[in-house]
């Protein structure tokens, strides 16, 4: 994808220090990553980056999942098969989106 000019998916969460489920979340979040072959990274929100980063996806709260730029849920816990069902449906989106732009291009 990314040599179509779409950057590579990336699938982000968002956790505080106080959030009791976090951890959940990370693994969760981790396992879906890697089943779908995508770039996984924890923002902590605690750090001055993290809450800049929050803040511009209007994230105020954890646990936080954002595949790419779009923030698939604020605040709650989702469970795996639920957050595999979202990104599977965004990663369809992309896929066409960025088959229709190459199409275009010829």
């Amino acid at each position: 994808m990314e040599g179509l000019g779409v950057k590579a998916p990336e699938l982000k969460v968002f956790t505080l220090p106080s959030c009791s489920v976090c951890p959940i979340a990370k693994q969760i979040a981790s396992e879906v990553a890697k089943k779908f072959s995508l770039a996984f990274r924890v923002v902590d929100m605690n750090t001055r980056e993290g809450l800049e980063e929050g803040l511009a996806h209007q994230i105020m709260s954890a646990p936080s999942i954002v595949l790419n730029d779009d923030v698939i849920v604020r605040g709650q816990l989702i469970s795996r098969d639920r957050l595999e069902e979202e990104v599977q449906r965004r990663l369809e989106k992309w896929r066409a989106r960025a088959s229709l732009e190459e199409d275009s291009n010829f």
